[in-house]
């Protein structure tokens, strides 16, 4: 037990110098400001890509907010994706009779034969089908604010870049569930930022991205992860970073904060997380897998820590006192990013909520890996 305890505090101390150099570089990184200059005037045009599967009470208030963007209308098209859905989303969107509004079902596209990414055929189809020079994806259960089109394109135009990702928060809606999501959100977009500004890793969310149609075909779209049930935006990422290294970006702007739900259970929540880790042994870059085993590997110890209480009580000290130690390293950090997402009272529960943080960790990690999950109806390996 005492080579484990060594072990298990020189994994600690590697993960703590590792959240600084985040909490450092995310604090280096300026803040966007729609008034950067820019290296060009023209405008292009945007497509912005919804793929909805079985979102009937979330597409209507998506578009919604996408009616209320500042970018020129002229310069926009949305494409609403049907993902085989069961219930009203395709009347819903119907009900929006603009020009620029369109809906593409994605059953008509597949010849009825099962994949195992109909995300990736989704944006896939969009894109084909799309009018756009840059391309912007989202989520049906994301609401976006007014300046979120313009800021994407503004810092396109500043930096010419390739790719963008962009700031995602969850919604804190009182519950334990929420809050628990809402923290554990805020760490990863903030690891997110730092990664990408420093160009360490390719980290993104597919509620908020943004890249050039032309990046898209050169790399060849999906090609390659497309067996990959999960991936459409870091694995895609990473694509285009090998080709454009100098070109990806992090749009660092409260303006350009796209809103999305908390999962509304905690089985759909898992699920989701579960999802998120299927993808990580398809990582070429090594520096995310690194991190990732990290962290998993932290968190398994912790966990075989506690676990070994049940024969040994003098183990739980131990194991409070990592906790701790853990809590203040990550404290800091997590409060900044907080600050960011104007979510800085959920603060208060970050300690109470470790145990809990350590449990799904390794949970999720390990079924990611060796398990399958169900998906919004579909059972997924």
């Amino acid at each position: 037990m005492l080579i484990f305890f060594y072990i298990t505090l020189m994994v600690l101390f590697a993960y703590g110098i590792l959240i600084e150099y985040y909490r450092r570089s995310w604090n280096k990184m300026p803040y966007f400001d729609l008034n950067m200059p820019r290296t060009q005037n023209k405008q292009a045009i945007v497509t912005v890509i919804i793929p909805a599967r079985n979102e009937e009470k979330n597409i209507g208030k998506c578009l919604q907010s996408l009616l209320q963007q500042t970018y020129p209308k002229e310069l926009m098209e949305i494409i609403v994706v049907n993902d085989h859905s069961t219930d009203q989303t395709e009347v819903v969107v119907k009900a929006f009779v603009q020009p620029y509004i369109r809906l593409i079902n994605l059953a008509e596209h597949m010849n009825g034969k099962p994949i195992n990414s109909y995300k990736k055929k989704a944006l896939e189809t969009a894109i084909a089908a799309s009018a756009g020079e840059w391309i912007m994806t989202t989520d049906a259960d994301c609401e976006l604010p007014p300046d979120w089109v313009s800021c994407m394109m503004a810092m396109q135009q500043w930096q010419q870049a390739a790719f963008i990702a962009a700031p995602v928060r969850i919604a804190d809606r009182g519950s334990l569930l929420s809050v628990f999501q809402s923290l554990d959100f805020i760490s990863l977009q903030g690891i997110t930022g730092a990664a990408v500004y420093k160009k360490i890793h390719s980290m993104c969310n597919g509620a908020n991205l943004g890249y050039e149609k032309k990046a898209f075909q050169e790399v060849g779209g999906f090609k390659g992860i497309d067996h990959i049930a999960s991936g459409d935006d870091m694995l895609l990422m990473h694509k285009i970073s090998k080709k454009y290294p100098d070109r990806i970006f992090f749009l660092k702007s409260r303006k350009a904060i796209v809103g999305t739900e908390p999962m509304r259970d905690w089985k759909t929540f898992i699920n989701q997380r579960i999802r998120w880790a299927s993808k990580s042994t398809d990582y070429e870059d090594g520096s995310i897998t690194q991190s990732l085993l990290l962290v998993y590997f932290l968190n398994l110890f912790l966990l075989i820590t506690l676990v070994a209480t049940i024969w040994d009580r003098k183990n739980l000290l131990f194991f409070f006192i990592l906790v701790v130690v853990k809590t203040i390293l990550e404290f800091r950090f997590v409060h900044t990013i907080a600050r960011f997402f104007n979510q800085q009272r959920l603060m208060k529960y970050f300690f109470f909520l470790q145990p809990l943080h350590i449990f799904y960790t390794v949970v999720a990690g390990s079924f990611g890996k060796w398990g399958s999950y169900d998906w919004k109806g579909r059972k997924i390996k």
